[in-house]
């Protein structure tokens, strides 16, 4: 149970929504129910990528999931249309800048994608356009 004001009630969801708030509901704040109602989620917990070592949890060297741990992507040929698509695949909304040279601190582990263009239609980073996974002429100090 939560103890903060109950701010949505009453959603229905299509199912395309971007977000919690794009829900028909009551007015903020205007709700009918206590905190024995409050709402939860399970989730499958298949991100294909991450950001890690950022101030906030939008914001970070940018990661991707290869046999069990976390590797990074390479800044060759990165531009802020893949630093979109990353953004909107964690659910961070519109990307504000695509950094370069490692600007959150330096991965461990294997580079696993390099070249990455994104057309910005895609998901996911990984389904956009790169070199073969582990192929690359990377070090961690190109971290993206």
């Amino acid at each position: 149970r939560g103890a903060d004001p109950i701010w949505l009630a009453n959603g229905h969801c299509a199912g395309m929504e971007a977000a919690l708030s794009e829900w028909w509901a009551r007015p903020w704040g205007a709700q009918n129910c206590g905190h024995g109602e409050d709402a939860s989620v399970l989730c499958s917990g298949s991100t294909r990528t991450r950001l890690a070592n950022g101030s906030s949890f939008c914001s970070g060297r940018v990661e991707v999931p290869h046999d069990g741990e976390w590797d990074t992507v390479c800044d060759d040929s990165w531009s802020l249309m893949d630093a979109e698509v990353g953004c909107r695949e964690v659910g961070c909304g519109q990307a504000l800048s695509a950094q370069f040279g490692a600007a959150f601190g330096q991965g461990l582990g294997p580079v696993w994608l390099d070249e990455v263009t994104c057309a910005g239609t895609e998901a996911a980073l990984p389904l956009c356009q790169a070199r073969s996974w582990g192929s690359h002429n990377c070090n961690h100090r190109e971290d993206a």
